[in-house]
């Protein structure tokens, strides 16, 4: 990590936290992906009328649950829109183009997405656009690739667009090979900067120790330290070296297979409270069956070649910790 300009004891480095989401569907949201898959828009009815689209399990406003499914144009018209000048990875274009909400033809509410446009001045409120379909389509709300500018018939015709809006028509939802469930990236890019108090616990890892800092009013260790009290608000300076080893305070057995991490599961996942901390702290245990894992397992931590942090604790051998030594910090 490069030290920032003008502090040299701060550290900063790129993190990025990702985290995909895997949902299954109810039938309404099954429809209208799978529906996209094969260049149609759902829209559902409620009870008053309306179509909303993208279509939802329960009406907003009386929260009962609607299923009255109906196809919408894949024309439609902007009601508001924002320029994107700078695209980022993963978002629809990756040319500058404009944010949007259409409202497609037999709709009463709009859609979100992207329209591929020559400039901020080629968009305006009220402006004509249809979908362009990707041409490989799975299921997905991506299966829209994006609007474009649109001046001819309603829905894809090229005779001259009526001032009526296309009327929906009713959709049993039904298709062969039906999408029940997805997997959504969530994914944050940023620059992390730890700050003082943590870039000071980061070096002192490199070295393998752990520094705390101690409250000068309560007198608290905290680890990793935080620069300031969260019980008293004042800072806290003093570095204090806890551990190496510690108390397991609680733990949780994981059994779902993490992306990129190469460690196999079952494994254990525990706070542990360092001797001389008065925070636990959480890492991997591991030199243990994970059934033999124990509230009170006394651990000290494995280094690997190289690296700047514990790869796990292991036990010591030693015997457990009694409760009442570590019950404050459960």
């Amino acid at each position: 990590m490069p030290p920032i300009s003008g502090t040299p004891e701060a550290l900063s480095a790129p993190l990025v936290v990702e985290f995909p989401f895997t949902r299954s569907l109810g039938p309404v949201q099954s429809a209208f992906l799978t529906g996209l898959r094969e260049r149609t828009v759902l829209g559902v009815r409620t009870t008053d009328g309306r179509v909303l689209v993208p279509p939802v399990e329960y009406d907003p406003v009386t929260a009962e649950e609607i299923r009255d499914l109906v196809e919408v144009g894949t024309t439609g018209t902007v009601t508001t829109w924002a320029w994107n000048p700078a695209p980022r990875r993963g978002q629809p274009l990756d040319t500058p183009f404009a944010w949007v909400l259409v409202r497609l033809d037999g709709a009463d509410t709009a859609l979100l997405h992207a329209l591929d446009a020559a400039g901020p001045d080629a968009v305006h409120t009220g402006m004509r656009v249809r979908v362009r379909w990707a041409g490989e389509r799975t299921g997905a709300i991506t299966d829209i690739a994006c609007f474009e500018p649109y001046e001819g018939g309603a829905d894809g015709e090229t005779a001259p667009r009526s001032d009526e809006p296309r009327e929906p028509v009713p959709h049993s939802g039904e298709f062969a090979d039906p999408v029940t469930g997805i997997t959504a990236p969530a994914r944050l890019d940023y620059t992390y900067t730890p700050g003082r108090a943590q870039s000071r616990y980061l070096a002192a890892l490199a070295e393998r120790r752990t520094v705390g800092e101690r409250c000068p009013s309560c007198r608290k260790v905290y680890v990793p330290p935080r620069g300031a009290c969260p019980t008293c608000g004042v800072a806290t300076r003093d570095q204090v070296e806890v551990g190496p080893r510690g108390t397991v305070t609680t733990f949780c057995i994981v059994n779902i297979q993490a992306k990129n991490l190469d460690i196999e599961v079952p494994y254990v996942y525990a706070h542990i409270a360092l001797d001389g901390a008065d925070l636990a702290l959480h890492a991997r245990i591991g030199g243990i069956p994970y059934d033999r894992v124990r509230m009170g397992l006394r651990v000290e931590p494995v280094w690997r070649d190289g690296s700047r942090y514990p790869d796990h604790y292991r036990p010591t051998g030693e015997p457990d910790a009694d409760y009442d030594s570590y019950k404050e910090l459960i």
